[in-house]
């Protein structure tokens, strides 16, 4: 009878190896997956119709539009015939869906303002992801009333310096005065605009924040914008043991935008 020998240990030992090699791999999560761009749109698409119910009879509205448009374009143009008619009308179509995604983007922006406004933080998630690059600005407040939740937030930028505080205006005053006083010690010579968030007089709706902050006329160039932003953080004090809100969650209050 013929006998088989068992492999040597150390044969063995490759095998061995890979087995741990493949559970380990088995358990290691899964990087997480991006919603894709239709996801994004179908996000998007709900979040502004809780605010405006009347928006998909509007993008139908565009895209009948759009086909109209087309078919009337290619009936005029000469010669008329129906291949060339069937594009303009495809054409059409293709216009009316930019012009209905351009619709539901404008729309979601204002919706995206409508549930913010009040809430504590939507000035920092403002100021920190709609000045663009040529401002510098943070979601976490630089003073703030723990009790209150009265908060002041800072940016710097071409224009100078901006305070902008949110919560009551009254309980607002010492903490706007501090920063303020802070910023004109050590940036001396570059102008401090303060805004109060808000619907009351001379207060800005948080709507506006961003297009009026952008609208200051340039004070200082670039290289003197980054010395004021080192001088200020290097005398600002750590405020982080605080209860500060750090901004709204973006995804809490708007649907992903499209990439």
């Amino acid at each position: 009878m013929c006998r088989t020998s068992a492999p040597p240990a150390n044969a063995r030992e490759p095998a061995r190896g890979l087995g741990i090699l493949v559970g380990m791999a088995k358990r290691a999560p899964e990087p997480e997956k991006r919603p894709g761009f239709f996801s994004q749109i179908k996000s998007l698409f709900r979040f502004t119709r809780e605010v405006y119910g009347w928006l998909p009879w509007a993008q139908i509205a565009l895209l009948i539009a759009g086909i109209l448009l087309g078919l009337v374009v290619g009936f005029l143009i000469p010669p008329f015939q129906i291949w060339s008619l069937v594009l303009w009308g495809i054409t059409g179509l293709m216009v009316g869906v930019l012009a209905s995604m351009f619709l539901m983007t404008r729309l979601s922006t204002k919706a995206m303002y409508q549930k913010i406004d009040g809430m504590p933080g939507a000035t920092g998630h403002i100021l920190s992801t709609s000045l663009g690059r040529s401002w510098q600005a943070s979601d976490t407040p630089v003073g703030i009333n723990p009790k209150t939740q009265e908060a002041v937030y800072r940016a710097i930028g071409r224009g100078g310096i901006v305070v902008v505080g949110e919560g009551a205006r009254g309980r607002l005053t010492r903490l706007i005065n501090e920063e303020r006083t802070k910023a004109q010690r050590v940036a001396h010579g570059v102008p401090v605009n303060v805004y109060y968030v808000g619907h009351g007089e001379d207060e800005v709706a948080i709507s506006d924040l961003s297009k009026t902050i952008k609208k200051l006329p340039k004070a200082i160039d670039k290289t003197t914008m980054a010395a004021v932003i080192r001088r200020v953080d290097s005398v600002s004090q750590s405020v982080t043991s605080l209860p500060i809100p750090k901004g709204i969650d973006p995804t809490k209050v708007r649907a992903q935008r499209p990439r």
